[in-house]
């Protein structure tokens, strides 16, 4: 799809991921995760690629968000198996026993803030920075981070959630701006924000209203996989949910 077009949900059944050359590599990074894991198990079924990456804390080579040496090795580590035809960032911070989402101003801590910050929108930088450079200068080629609608201004009518909301706002930001200078070195290639929707995972089911819908992970992999195969080119820069829908900025 372009970026007007709109794509519709994913069917039951495999991905083909046919927009894609029947080659190259693709990588996830944060594959440990719920969206992580079943992403790396949908593309493996579309047999599409001839080598899929899983990375996360536990594999090898292991990243870690803070530690931008782990990002860059790992970064070279996937490019070194081929061209880097479709890589997903599959990384995201909500809550964990040290801190929740601020419900109130009187909640905002510097420290906290900053940790939302480093996972959420400065670790994914760092893996754009290290990754982007790596993508092929012909052919199709995605690079899609998971953000999330909470980071919408726009759409934002409920307050609340600060970290979160801000540092997706940031990573939305640092998508659209690097997508510019991509254009640049790979004109086929893409740079977008994803909105996965609210999917059965660690991060977010303490979180999830009554009456919301909820994905199963390998639900919720194949709805942002069809929104990455239709996209086309000139999408780039944009921040789109799991239908293919635009989310407003």
């Amino acid at each position: 799809m372009t970026g007007s077009r709109r794509a519709g949900a994913a069917t039951e059944g495999r991905i083909d991921l046919a927009s894609f050359d029947g080659d190259g590599v693709a990588v996830v990074f944060g594959a440990g995760g719920g969206i992580g894991g079943a992403l790396v198990e949908a593309i493996r079924a579309a047999g599409r690629f001839e080598h899929v990456v899983a990375l996360g804390r536990g594999t090898s080579p292991s990243i870690d968000l803070l530690d931008e040496a782990s990002l860059e090795k790992a970064s070279a580590f996937a490019a070194g198996k081929g061209d880097l035809r479709l890589v997903i960032d599959a990384t995201g911070f909500l809550h964990d026993r040290h801190q929740g989402p601020e419900k109130s101003w009187r909640q905002l801590d510097p420290v906290k803030l900053a940790r939302s910050f480093a996972l959420n929108a400065i670790g994914p930088a760092l893996i754009m920075k290290h990754a982007l450079p790596r993508l092929p200068r012909s052919g199709k080629a995605v690079f899609a981070t998971l953000s999330a609608r909470v980071g919408s201004i726009g759409d934002n009518r409920l307050g609340g959630w600060y970290g979160y909301r801000a540092s997706k706002a940031a990573l939305n930001q640092l998508v659209r701006t690097a997508a510019v200078e991509l254009a640049r070195r790979s004109p086929n290639a893409l740079c977008v924000a994803l909105h996965p929707g609210t999917v059965a995972t660690l991060l977010s089911t303490p979180f999830a209203a009554v009456g919301l819908e909820v994905h199963p992970p390998a639900d919720a992999a194949r709805h942002l996989l069809t929104v990455v195969d239709r996209l086309a080119a000139d999408a780039s820069g944009g921040f789109f949910d799991w239908r293919g829908q635009p989310v407003p900025w």
